[in-house]
């Protein structure tokens, strides 16, 4: 639940733009393990960590400044797919980093990697594959989004094969 809290914290009063920033820079969002966060075992929950995820995809577009401008257009981010590989526990009271950044898009999707670490530790990795609404139901297309975002970046960088790989057996790529 506090995850939840802190996500409608991110999205209604985002962190401050980055200035100059870049719709390909990482963003990196700091945290700590709450007690709220751990299951039964006494580590980080799988589902807490997609609510992390969002948190940090939140301060992605509060660096880009992005907020007001998708308000302006009236549409919204929403999570077509995502997967979580994870590599190490995190645990109470423990500080971390999640780093966000944008692979790539199609015309449908924006792809991105979050990354999980404790110091120089690997902690987890997930993809997101992220489409873009309109109020009005409309689907808007990626290459659109990341125009609105970042004017100098017209094309997209070619996607790792992995995640073109993902994308395909999850059926969230452009066809």
């Amino acid at each position: 639940m506090t995850r939840t809290v802190q996500l409608a914290l991110a999205t209604a009063r985002p962190r401050r733009a980055v200035l100059g920033r870049h719709v390909l820079e990482p963003s990196v969002t700091r945290m700590r393990v709450r007690l709220s966060d751990l299951d039964l075992y006494r580590h980080v929950n799988n589902g807490v960590y997609l609510q992390m995820m969002d948190v940090a995809r939140s301060n992605y577009l509060a660096d880009l400044g992005a907020f007001g401008l998708l308000a302006e257009r009236g549409w919204y981010p929403v999570v077509a797919a995502s997967t979580v590989k994870y590599r190490r526990s995190l645990t109470w009271g423990q500080r971390f980093t999640i780093t966000t950044r944008v692979l790539g898009w199609d015309e449908r999707v924006v792809y991105l990697e979050q990354v999980f670490a404790r110091g120089e530790e690997h902690v987890a990795r997930g993809w997101v594959a992220g489409r873009f609404l309109a109020r009005s139901g409309a689907r808007v297309a990626a290459p659109d989004v990341v125009a609105l975002l970042d004017a100098e970046q017209v094309a997209s960088p070619p996607l790792p094969d992995e995640v073109a790989a993902w994308a395909r057996a999850v059926d969230v790529a452009h066809r």
